[in-house]
């Protein structure tokens, strides 16, 4: 079955960076989408960022356009998230994603928090 494991998460300052990792297995990862989704205290669960299968498209939503970017690498089945120049609106639960067999599917999530 499709299992997503997300790390990297933690503390950070203002202006900092994190990587987030997402390791993907049960399923042909390198035939599929993927996505970073966030989820703050009170919000809604929104994508931040997608990748296709061949990494030739890559988007973003504005909230994060020019501070993150997605990347992945075949080889480990792995999707990662750089968050540079985070911002406190940033800190959320983040969560990696694909969509399969009819359903999203999504990892157990790894929170961010950027505070001083």
């Amino acid at each position: 079955q499709v299992q997503l494991v997300e790390s990297g998460g933690g503390l950070v300052q203002p202006g900092g960076s994190l990587r987030l990792s997402c390791l993907a297995s049960g399923f042909p990862f390198s035939s599929y989408w993927m996505s970073w989704y966030r989820q703050g205290l009170g919000n809604e669960r929104d994508e931040v960022a997608g990748i296709s299968a061949g990494s030739r498209t890559r988007e973003y939503s504005e909230s994060v356009k020019g501070r993150f970017t997605i990347s992945r690498d075949g080889a480990k089945s792995t999707v990662y998230l750089q968050m540079d120049n985070l911002k406190p609106e940033d800190t959320a639960v983040y969560f990696c994603s694909v969509f399969r067999d009819g359903r999203r599917h999504w990892g157990q999530g790894t929170k961010v928090t950027v505070s001083s």
